[in-house]
């Protein structure tokens, strides 16, 4: 049984895992940046270690730093959260080495699925669906010229080792391809230390559709449904929902399906997530799986009542799927708003500075997974995401409803936050109709710049015309003034001579 968790990671998700750590009762363990130092996740945990300075290369990504924690906390298990090390197959094989627990799927599943190559061709093998392209990389560029001959424009050139739009590039005509070729090639070296590049075939408006699973050491594997991630900036999801409003029935049963079965076939333990793309005609294809906690996680425990956390710690320590996890029921509707330090009318620029007020919404219904709290200093080292503001309701314009007016009372002073702009975007007649896809969102925010260039100049029209308009009672004053003024000049005379 484990005995003591140290989270390696920071901010909202290493928050999220103390909460469930102190409800099983297992002391958690917390490390930090010198810039973290009071940060909530280490406020509330039972132990705090300093792990380096700022940069994350110098503290969170360093092994030996969070190797030299286990020593002196004497914690039996790593829960890695999301990002960081949470993906690295060499830091779970070195836990195994020391016999501690990795709370996380096996180093194989996470180097196998890692791969898009290698993931694409398990999937190919299980009859699962991939996105027309290669299944081996790319040799030269006169490969890339004949397979796009093959499959038509336009295509995306991505990293076989690398993810979040990072060594991706769209390509539409032949006369693009050997710079999007050259481009991705050097970004996915200098980023993946991987320049293996792949081709696919793009898909002009598709839904970016993703299934929750879970699987134990005893041969169990459960879908937990699907979330709708498609409401994304620079392959950045903002805002997610569950149940999509896209999904039929007969695509929800398929998606699921397919991913139990790519699930078992990479012999997978843990919590993780098959992503999909749907086209227009609800063809769905397969496009990569994420061996961790994702950050929308939330959405999925609002509306099935499944702590994922906890389940994560029982899978690790050997317990089976309960039954009423083999069985899930999903309930209602639940809504997931990114809270960024970011001004997402001014093309998403990051925001640095101190918190120097926070309320967060309340009521029934709504959920705050923070990672900041008031007074504390944003700074530009890790990424800007503040927390997660996520509302449930009994069908979906409840949850949405509920998110209108959470998103209203929720006020961060001291820096720029993506909260005007979620509010915004989920009263649009889009978004609400449910009729949006990964596109969508680039054409709702040149609409809102537009929309806000048009109030902007509305506003200095209206403060010119102000102006004017003082300018001219001044005027009309002054000249009140100077005419009154001779026979005022007068009577003061008259007074003075009457007074002599």
């Amino acid at each position: 049984m484990i005995t003591k968790i140290l989270i390696a990671n920071r901010g909202e998700i290493a928050v999220r895992v103390i909460r469930t750590c102190a409800e099983l009762d297992i002391p958690s363990v917390a490390v930090f940046s010198d810039v973290d130092r009071t940060a909530p996740h280490v406020l509330k945990a039972i132990e705090a270690y300093p792990i380096g300075a700022a940069p994350s290369s110098e503290s969170y990504l360093k092994i030996e730093n969070l190797l030299a924690v286990l020593d002196q906390s004497g914690a039996d298990a790593v829960h890695p959260g999301y990002g960081f090390l949470s993906e690295n197959a060499a830091f779970a094989d070195e836990l195994a080495r020391r016999g501690v627990t990795w709370i996380g799927p096996p180093s194989k599943a996470i180097a196998l699925m890692g791969d898009k190559m290698a993931a694409r061709q398990l999937v190919e093998k299980v009859g699962g669906p991939i996105v027309p392209g290669t299944t081996e990389p790319l040799q030269s560029l006169v490969d890339a010229h004949s397979l796009v001959e093959e499959i038509g424009f336009p295509v995306l050139v991505k990293a076989a080792g690398g993810g979040g739009g990072k060594g991706m590039r769209i390509v539409r005509s032949m006369a693009e391809l050997e710079n999007a070729f050259l481009r991705a090639q050097s970004e996915a070296a200098k980023s993946f230390s991987d320049d293996r590049i792949y081709l696919e075939k793009y898909l002009e408006e598709p839904h970016h559709i993703e299934i929750q699973v879970l699987a134990d050491q005893h041969g169990n594997v459960v879908s937990l449904g699907e979330r709708e991630c498609s409401v994304q900036r620079r392959y950045q999801k903002i805002i997610e929902e569950t149940p999509s409003p896209f999904v039929t029935p007969e695509l929800r049963e398929k998606l699921n399906n397919t991913a139990v079965n790519i699930t078992r076939a990479c012999k997978y333990i843990g919590a993780g997530t098959i992503e999909f793309l749907v086209d227009q005609d609800r063809n769905y294809y397969f496009l990569e799986m994420n061996t961790r906690l994702q950050v929308e996680h939330p959405i999925t425990e609002m509306v099935t009542g499944v702590d994922l956390v906890k389940a994560q710690v029982h899978i690790a320590q050997g317990d089976p799927l309960s039954d009423a996890l083999l069985q899930p029921v999903a309930r209602g509707h639940a809504i997931e708003c990114r809270i960024y330090a970011e001004n997402g009318f001014q093309n998403f620029a990051p925001s640095t500075g101190i918190i120097r007020q926070l309320e967060v919404p309340m009521g029934l219904g709504v959920r705050f997974d923070e990672g900041v709290r008031n007074g504390q200093e944003v700074t530009p080292y890790y990424d800007p995401l503040l927390g997660k503001l996520v509302t449930w309701g009994g069908n979906r314009l409840e949850a949405l409803n509920r998110m209108i007016r959470a998103l209203a009372e929720f006020h961060i002073v001291g820096l720029d936050t993506t909260i005007p702009f979620c509010l915004r975007l989920i009263q649009h007649k889009t978004f609400k109709e449910g009729h949006y896809n990964t596109h969508t969102l680039d054409d709702i925010v040149a609409e809102l710049i537009v929309e806000m260039k048009i109030k902007s100049e509305q506003l200095q029209l209206a403060a010119g015309i102000t102006a004017v308009q003082n300018s001219i009672r001044a005027s009309q004053h002054s000249q009140s003034v100077s005419a009154s003024a001779p026979t005022s000049q007068w009577l003061l005379k008259g007074r003075r001579e009457g007074l002599r």
